[in-house]
């Protein structure tokens, strides 16, 4: 299963800086993405403003881990505050363990029931009642407010009406956003760093066991920065010779 910190990497990675290539070109693409993660239900269709709300959070998440770098403390970009603004979170206790969810969720299960794991890695949810053969969506039912005027009445899996999955768009953004404390909660978070090659800006994990890896490749992004570096001291030392 993708924990926290993977969701926030893949949903960074989903454009490409150096080859301008956006996997959320439209809202049918942030549908599919959403939907292959189990993040909405199929019946979830994103609208305009989901996008726009979507490549907000996205890119402000980017802003954020390129300072991940530094290890020191730092000030939420504007743009990222805006974005978690959006989203309705509440703060609940799933199986003893706090955790944040869509203020809309609805557990599942019977009372005291133990249940798989949502995106935030926590245990999932004790219930209180939910219709019969909806489908899971990453451990949580489904928001209020949906761009699918269809969801109310299609038929679950058994062939039972769906829980209505109006907002379920939102909810799926919320999910992401929810996976920030969750990443912090495993010690992830500071691990969570895009490339600091300007041109590349690739979301990765630092698996380094001081935290001091700056580059998605040395290889690559390393070498070109470190070569560039250079460069511009050799232009430098000329300068200086000549004048």
């Amino acid at each position: 299963m993708t924990g926290p910190a993977e969701l926030l990497r893949d949903f960074v990675n989903t454009y490409d800086v150096e080859s301008d290539v956006d996997d959320l070109a439209s809202p049918a693409e942030l549908t599919v993405w959403l939907q292959e993660r189990d993040l909405i239900q199929d019946t979830d269709r994103a609208a305009d403003d989901d996008l726009v709300l979507a490549v907000r959070l996205r890119e402000g998440l980017r802003e954020a881990l390129r300072r991940n770098h530094d290890a020191t403390p730092y000030e939420i970009g504007a743009g990222l505050e805006a974005a978690l603004a959006t989203f309705p979170l509440r703060v609940t206790l799933v199986g003893g363990v706090p955790t944040l969810e869509p203020a809309a969720y609805v557990p599942r299960g019977g009372p005291g029931s133990s249940e798989t794991l949502g995106p935030s890695g926590a245990p999932g949810d004790a219930d209180t009642g939910r219709a019969a053969g909806t489908r899971e969506t990453a451990g949580f039912s489904e928001m209020p407010g949906s761009h699918d005027s269809a969801a109310s009445s299609t038929p679950g899996p058994s062939g039972a009406p769906a829980v209505s999955s109006e907002g379920g768009v939102s909810a799926g953004l919320a999910r992401i956003a929810a996976a920030i404390p969750a990443a912090h909660a495993e010690g992830m978070w500071p691990r969570l760093k895009v490339c600091a090659e300007s041109t590349c800006q690739w979301a990765f994990i630092d698996s380094s066991k001081n935290r001091s890896r700056s580059w998605c490749s040395m290889r690559v992004c390393g070498n070109r920065t470190k070569t560039r570096a250079y460069r511009a001291r050799r232009q430098t030392d000329g300068s200086s010779r000549i004048s």
